[in-house]
């Protein structure tokens, strides 16, 4: 399957099988740079959200606050998996959970990690949530290709700040702020448990 991104880099079309780690973070700097970003990036809370989530990245990637639990799940792997992460630069939630997974990833030479656009050709229709297109996704699969499990878009305490706005029709600010608080204060915990409670069970 190939995956399509108008514009990264410069002002071409790049077609790819999925994204390492490095080729994703280098596309924040590409877009931020663009004297002309393409959409939805053209759009300036688009442009606003994705300079943001970049330095959001870059503060968890350098805290890298993998518990000594998690390292133990991690290292018990012994067989090939490939985890595949569906995200878009310009998700919230995104910035605060992929370079976790990314770290988990880090731990273990079984693990492969890629990354793909939900909007450009991603496999994001197989993996909806309540029937929606929310990211991220991380999609566990064996050294054959099979689905082990897939976990997403947000850990349960997100979810749970989540689902109470949504109810009472919070707007977008309250939201972004409040699911800010949530991830800052649980220091990436809620997705390391969640996520290392599958591992083990899918082994």
């Amino acid at each position: 399957m190939f995956y399509k991104y108008p514009g990264y880099p410069g002002d071409y079309q790049m077609y790819f099988t999925g994204m390492n780690f490095q080729e994703y973070s280098e596309m924040f700097d590409s877009i931020l740079d663009a004297e002309k970003p393409t959409p939805p990036y053209d759009n300036a809370d688009y442009f606003q959200y994705t300079k943001m989530n970049r330095s959001r990245m870059n503060r968890w990637l350098k805290q890298n606050p993998i518990t000594a639990e998690t390292k133990a799940i991690l290292a018990s792997i012994n067989r090939k998996q490939q985890w595949v992460v569906i995200t878009e630069p310009w998700c919230g939630d995104a910035a605060h959970i992929v370079p976790i997974l990314y770290r988990m990833s880090q731990e273990n030479d079984h693990i492969g990690f890629s990354l793909q656009l939900r909007d450009s050709g991603s496999e994001i229709e197989q993996y909806l949530t309540n029937g929606t297109r929310s990211i991220p996704i991380l999609i566990v699969r064996d050294e054959n290709g099979n689905d082990l499990f897939h976990w997403g878009p947000r850990p349960a305490a997100a979810k749970k700040v989540y689902e109470a706005l949504k109810e009472k029709k919070a707007g977008f600010e309250e939201t972004k702020i409040a699911l800010q608080q949530v991830y800052n204060s649980d220091k990436s915990t809620g997705i390391q448990q969640e996520v290392g409670i599958l591992l083990q069970k899918h082994r």
